[in-house]
Order: C-alpha cells, then sequence, then structure tokens
C-alpha cells in the first residue's frame, strides 16, 4: 500500500471523529487535513507506527479537542441558536463530501451532536472513541492522555448525562421513514390536526439562521406551538413556487433539503423521532453552514422577490 493510499484509508475515520467532537463539517475537514499531515510527516521522517489508525486517531482527537475549546468560545458569541453543520447521508446531494464515508449511527445525528455540546472536551472524546469508534480503555489512555481510572470515570459521567437527557425508543428505519412522510405531508397541506398527532408533547423546534438568514430567535416548545408555527412556516414557503422540497437523509436521520429553481441549497431540515413520537424539528438555514453541501441559494432575495 502506497502512502497516498494509507492516507486515503485513514480519512473516513478521522473525519468521523472530527466531525463528532466539533459538530461542524469546515472545522473538521481542517482537523483532518492536520492530523494527516502530521501522520505523513512522522513517517517521512522514518518514525516507526505500529498501528497507523490508532496514530492518525490520537492526533485527530487532540487536535479536536483543542479546536473545540476555541470554538466554545465564538459560539458563546453566535447569534441566535447554533446547531451543527448538517451532512447528508443518504448518497443524494452529497457532492463528495467526504462524511459520507463516516459512520452514520445514532452518534451522528444532530440531536445527539447537540447534546454532545454540553460535555467537556475530554468526555465527548472518551465517549466517541469508546461507545463510537470501539477503542478500549487502555488505548484512550494515551489518546487523551489520561489514567485508566480517569478515563472510565469521564466515560460513566458522559454516558449518564447523555442517558438522563435524551431516552431512546426503538424505532425501525421503516416506521421513522413512514412517520416523516406523514408529518411532511401534514405540514406541507397545512393539516395542524394531524400534524399535532405526530408531535411529542415536549416537541422542540430550533432554528439556526445565524443572524444571516431569519429565524426563530429561541426554541419553541410545545406540540400545539411547534405545530402552528409549522404550518404558519409551509404557508409562508407557498409563496414561493421557486422552492421545492425534497426529503433526503439527514445526518443518518429523516429530513428535507429546501432548494431554489436553479437547485441552490437554502435550508436543511430533520426530525429527531424517538418511538412513535417526533420530538424535535430542526431547521438550518444559515448559508455558511450549508455551503459544504453544494453551491447555497439567496433567501433575502426570494423574499424581495416576492414583495
Amino acid at each position: 500500500m502506497t502512502r497516498d493510499e494509507l492516507l486515503d484509508q485513514l480519512r473516513p475515520t478521522a473525519f468521523g471523529i472530527a466531525y463528532r467532537m466539533l459538530g461542524s463539517v469546515s472545522e473538521a475537514e481542517d482537523v483532518v487535513q492536520e492530523a494527516l499531515l502530521r501522520v505523513h510527516q512522522s513517517l517521512e521522517a522514518g518514525e516507526v507506527i505500529t498501528s497507523p489508525r490508532a496514530y492518525a486517531a490520537t492526533v485527530t482527537t487532540r487536535l479536536a479537542i483543542n479546536e473545540l475549546r476555541s470554538a466554545r468560545a465564538r459560539r458563546e458569541r453566535y447569534v441566535g441558536e447554533w446547531l451543527p453543520e448538517p451532512i447528508i447521508t443518504d448518497g443524494r446531494g452529497e457532492r463528495d463530501d467526504p462524511a459520507v464515508a463516516a459512520e452514520t449511527a445514532d452518534s451522528l445525528s444532530l440531536a445527539m451532536l447537540v447534546l454532545l455540546e454540553s460535555l467537556s472536551p475530554e468526555q465527548r472524546a472518551v465517549l466517541l472513541l469508546h461507545d463510537v469508534f470501539g477503542y478500549g480503555y487502555t488505548e484512550i489512555t494515551d489518546i487523551v492522555g489520561k489514567t485508566e481510572d480517569n478515563v472510565r470515570q469521564l466515560a460513566t459521567r458522559a454516558r449518564r448525562h447523555v442517558k438522563e437527557r435524551r431516552p431512546r425508543f426503538e424505532t425501525t428505519r421503516e416506521q421513522q421513514n413512514e412517520l416523516a412522510g406523514r408529518f411532511f405531508a401534514a405540514a406541507r397541506h397545512g393539516d395542524l390536526a394531524g400534524l399535532e398527532t405526530l408531535l411529542a408533547h415536549d416537541v422542540e423546534l430550533t432554528g439556526d439562521g445565524g443572524g444571516k438568514v431569519p429565524a426563530l430567535a429561541r426554541s419553541q416548545h410545545g406540540r400545539s406551538r411547534v405545530a402552528h408555527t409549522l404550518v404558519n412556516w409551509l404557508h409562508a414557503l407557498a409563496r414561493f413556487p421557486q422552492v421545492s422540497m425534497r426529503a433526503v437523509e439527514v445526518n443518518g436521520a429523516p429530513g428535507a433539503i429546501y432548494v431554489d429553481d436553479e437547485e441552490r441549497i437554502l435550508g436543511v431540515w430533520s426530525l429527531e423521532i424517538n418511538g412513535c413520537e417526533i420530538t424535535g424539528v430542526r431547521s438550518i438555514v444559515n448559508p455558511d453552514k450549508l455551503a459544504h453541501l453544494g453551491p447555497v441559494g439567496d433567501v433575502a432575495a426570494i423574499i424581495r422577490s416576492a414583495r
């Protein structure tokens, strides 16, 4: 295997770690580029690397922990609600995005990435490395520079935190797709009563416009309130015939992508489904968080044209 082939082989796992750590495609790609450069330089220098995968994971994780600390300071100044950058995981519209090669487990969902934001960088790293990527506690001690006892404690606390805030009920992919289909049909037809029957009583609606595109100033909660807001949104969208929606898989969960008549991206919706209810709806319209998916449309221009 050539050195370039080895680096290509290491890239998907490195990206999988970095993206889950940071919730940002652009930041993750920067970390992966730097991590693989360091692997390349070590090999060039004649360093003996017994496990390139473990070496790449170590460098990637350490870089991601450092990046996450500085990213959190930026997110404190973020305008409105902060949501992760979405990735399309069903093979449509990915535009050679490296995230498609990463694992698409529950750990990739927007809901989980938002929840991981509440963990410390070390907790987040330990939980992901052990529970998602299958590293043993002994291996993780070398990666994060902690004793094995500390690593186990970090994992236990992180796992408890996630479980308390995100109870899981088994739902098959077929059930999720069927529920999502009914959701978008009800929303599209303004069927308020039908929409309410699909939403959990404490459903959360979150919008991320980054201060660049109109979005919710803060999250909304509750079946009736969220249903009314969604119906109003879709009713307003109906005024713009150049805007269309198509169902896609977003971060491993049912969702939708909104495009203009030139196939430029305007927004992405993702549904969180727990059991037989929709517990979360996330709308990402900040153009900076959509650019990695392809050409981005001008929402403001579309609104002006309607006026």
